[in-house]
């Protein structure tokens, strides 16, 4: 199977040069999402809100991959602020309890000050799917 490259159409991924997700064999790594709504390019200041929408355009991504969020073996979340942890931690429990994936959560300073977490996600196909 060909290496795809996935794509949102995020200001973003055309000015850094990467891709939302890139599917190779049966891996799909979605690069670390942030909580803009990509359509409107709107981000939210509620840190509960931007986590959600980190999953729906992970969702999207994984979608578009051939994938869902069931499939995902390893996330990596980035917050801007330890605080935020116990707001953002039912939000991780109501999308990833049915994978209970690897996950690393590191404090971080992303790159614009209105973005308060950042998700990324490896997924793997299950064999026999």
């Amino acid at each position: 199977m060909p290496r795809r490259l996935i794509t949102s159409g995020s200001t973003f991924e055309a000015k850094a040069a990467y891709s939302r997700a890139v599917v190779d064999g049966d891996f799909c790594f979605v690069s670390g999402t942030t909580g803009y709504d990509y359509a409107s390019m709107t981000i939210s200041p509620d840190v509960v809100e931007q986590a959600e929408q980190c999953f729906r355009n992970i969702g999207s991504a994984l979608n578009a991959a051939g994938f869902a969020l069931e499939d995902a073996v390893r996330i990596v979340v980035h917050l801007t602020d330890r605080a935020d942890f116990e707001a953002v931690a039912p939000v991780l429990r109501k999308h990833l309890h049915a994978t209970r994936a690897a996950n690393t959560t590191v404090i971080s300073q992303l790159l614009a000050p209105e973005m308060r977490i950042e998700i990324e996600v490896t997924a793997m196909r299950r064999r026999g799917e």
